[in-house]
């Protein structure tokens, strides 16, 4: 990856249907070089896909889950990754092992996705963090 790369990625990090047209003016380039280094950088997973963010009036928040230390971490954030709330699934380092991002309808609803993810056995401990306003970068 080049600046060039990084600078069409940004682009697509502030808002991802923005035309091939609109990028190559933004970053100086042609429209045949965008589409060809966005083709590259899906092909060489760089882009994982396309997506959107809401802004539905939901709660959002980040629940963060510790597991057992024998516990394949992967497994589990497939898992928790098909539950219908959940945004993003993130293995990370630190203390927690996983965090869910999660667009629950009110704070029962979040509340609801806590227990789902205390049930399952391998979770030893959750902490939970309310997303009160999000910037894209």
């Amino acid at each position: 990856m080049d600046e060039l790369d990084r600078q069409i990625l940004d682009t697509l990090r502030r808002d991802a249907r923005t035309p091939y047209t609109e990028i190559a003016d933004e970053v100086g380039t042609s429209e045949g070089t965008v589409r060809n280094r966005v083709e590259r950088m899906m092909e060489e997973g760089v882009i994982e896909r396309f997506t959107i963010s809401t802004h539905t009036g939901n709660v959002k928040a980040m629940i963060e889950v510790s597991v057992a230390v024998d516990v394949d971490t992967k497994v589990v954030s497939e898992r928790m990754a098909e539950w219908e709330e959940v945004d993003f699934v993130w293995m990370v380092s630190g203390e927690q092992d996983i965090v869910l991002v999660v667009d629950a309808a009110d704070t029962r609803g979040v509340n609801d996705l806590i227990t789902q993810a205390r049930d399952q056995e391998e979770v030893v401990s959750t902490q939970t963090r309310l997303i009160l306003d999000e910037q894209l970068g």
